[in-house]
């Protein structure tokens, strides 16, 4: 398999969001140093994605046949069953890293980081197997986001503290937005918008946060802006602003997390979960994000 079809096939421009999703999660779940088990969460984390994302192009690739024939299986860059069997040896690989976060650091985590995983396999197979026609598909797409979050924090504490949960319920929201909009971009427009309410939650939690706080208020008006500028692709519906705005609001991940981890005490953490939605932008402009 060609590096080129890799990259496509993984859409790991998107991998910066997974990195700043890991750290809101172990930061929220009470971590404040970091040092090589980050490192195994990290990877660990990016190969259940970039995993999910190569079973989603083996899934949908009847689909692609017709509507994508550029992507990589009907191309004939690739055959199925080598994705099928990448996207499931990325996902092994992924669980046994968390094995080694669990038990080779001393933290005491011991299975419940392989739990998580294995909850966040299966939510990755199912929503890649049956996200076609399935209005509950964007519930199961914040689910896999969720898993993330549980998962970090449980490789810190067995004890998930109330932050954690409440942040990880805020991803679930944005990414239940989110995901309405990336089942709609091959289409011209946006039939029902009222899916879109679920983007107010962490809006409305990041103004209580910042009210607690002044150091999040920055962080919040970056993400209430860039939120806008993606709302405002729908609503403009010129050719190519629905795939636009999906991209996007994936970005936004990142400012999201910067939000949670700022509001949680950590402004210098919330730098970096900005820098990983600069490099997302980046990677964007050359590897397509949907």
């Amino acid at each position: 398999m060609k590096p080129k079809t890799v990259l496509k096939l993984g859409r790991v421009s998107n991998l910066p969001t997974v990195w700043t999703n890991t750290l809101a999660g172990a930061v929220l779940a009470g971590a404040t140093a970091f040092g090589a088990q980050m490192a195994v969460m990290l990877v660990a984390f990016s190969l259940f994605y970039v995993g999910g994302m190569f079973l989603n192009d083996a899934f949908d690739a009847e689909y692609d046949a017709r509507e994508r024939p550029e992507r990589p299986i009907p191309s004939g860059e690739v055959s199925r069953s080598s994705v099928f069997l990448a996207g499931y040896a990325q996902m092994a690989l992924g669980l046994l890293l968390l094995a080694w976060a669990g038990y080779g650091f001393g933290t005491g985590a011991g299975i419940a980081p392989v739990l998580a995983g294995v909850g966040l396999a299966a939510a990755i197979t199912l929503y890649d197997a049956w996200h076609k026609g399935n209005p509950l598909s964007p519930l199961l797409m914040g689910l896999c986001r969720v898993l993330v979050y549980l998962g970090a924090g449980l490789c810190v504490t067995l004890v998930l503290p109330g932050a954690l949960w409440l942040g990880a319920g805020l991803l679930l929201c944005y990414l239940i937005g989110l995901t309405y909009v990336a089942k709609q971009e091959n289409l011209g427009e946006v039939r029902n918008l009222w899916p879109l309410l679920f983007l107010a939650a962490p809006v409305l939690h990041g103004a209580w946060l910042a009210a607690q706080s002044a150091v999040v208020a920055p962080f919040l008006l970056l993400f209430v802006v860039w939120m806008l500028v993606a709302l405002w692709f729908l609503r403009r519906r010129q050719r190519g602003d629905i795939p636009r705005a999906v991209v996007s609001l994936i970005a936004g991940i990142s400012l999201l997390d910067a939000m949670l981890i700022a509001g949680a005490g950590a402004p210098a953490l919330a730098l970096l979960a900005l820098a990983g939605f600069a490099v997302t932008l980046f990677l964007q402009r050359y590897i397509s994000g949907t």
